[in-house]
């Protein structure tokens, strides 16, 4: 079965659902607004440039939930898809999506956004599975703390390879959608590396290298 396999943030989304978690706990007020919001706006800066510590980014992402129980935490990601997740998915990525879809291709998410965030989204745009930084859970409780190695540039392939060798599929004929350098590790070990909507180094390297550059939000290439 042909591994059709995509990101998420700036992908199949048009915005950074990472991001957009950490705004909608600022504007619900259940983080100090002033230092997370500059603490967010930071680490948002550095992935965008390549430079994102993803262990220190993760240690700051997932202390807030260590404060909830898991309804309200259910209840706060419910409102948080309403509010910030649907308004960023696209009409061109369902398409996208069906296109594999209907030629059997598995459809796998993967992406440096914990899975706390992100299982959600991968269960309602219908992946057949995702691949996320996992949160350690406790008793119940979310830790603050990550397990194993995180999906974010190596890691993704790291994840990957486990994921391969655990379930028997193959690499062969797969595709990748990404909109990010830090990307590019996987991008360069798929069959078909597609940029989406890319950053301005993916740009220039889809370009160098041939690789089709697609846009999903109705814009030409």
């Amino acid at each position: 079965m042909t591994l059709a396999i995509f990101d998420l943030d700036g992908t199949l989304l048009s915005g950074d659902s990472d991001y957009n978690w950490g705004q909608f706990l600022v504007e619900k007020g259940l983080v100090d607004v002033d230092v997370y919001k500059e603490a967010n706006d930071r680490f948002f800066a550095q992935y965008q440039s390549g430079e994102l510590d993803i262990y220190e980014y993760l240690r700051f992402s997932l202390e807030p939930l260590t404060r909830f129980n898991k309804d309200e935490r259910d209840t706060l990601h419910q409102e948080f898809m309403t509010q910030k997740v649907r308004p960023m998915m696209q009409e061109e990525a369902t398409k996208l999506l069906k296109h594999h879809r209907d030629q059997g291709h598995f459809l796998l998410l993967i992406t440096a956004t914990n899975q706390f965030v992100t299982g959600p989204i991968a269960e309602e745009l219908g992946m057949d599975h995702i691949i996320a930084p996992i949160p350690e859970i406790i008793d119940g409780q979310y830790t603050g703390k990550v397990v194993g190695v995180p999906s974010f540039q190596e890691g993704k392939v790291t994840r990957l390879n486990d994921w391969l060798a655990e379930t028997g599929h193959s690499m062969e004929g797969s595709y990748f959608y990404s909109d990010s350098r830090n990307d590019l590790p996987l991008l360069e070990l798929v069959s078909h590396p597609v940029a989406v909507d890319a950053d301005p180094v993916l740009t220039d390297i889809a370009k160098e290298r041939g690789w089709p550059h697609i846009s999903l939000r109705g814009n030409s290439m």
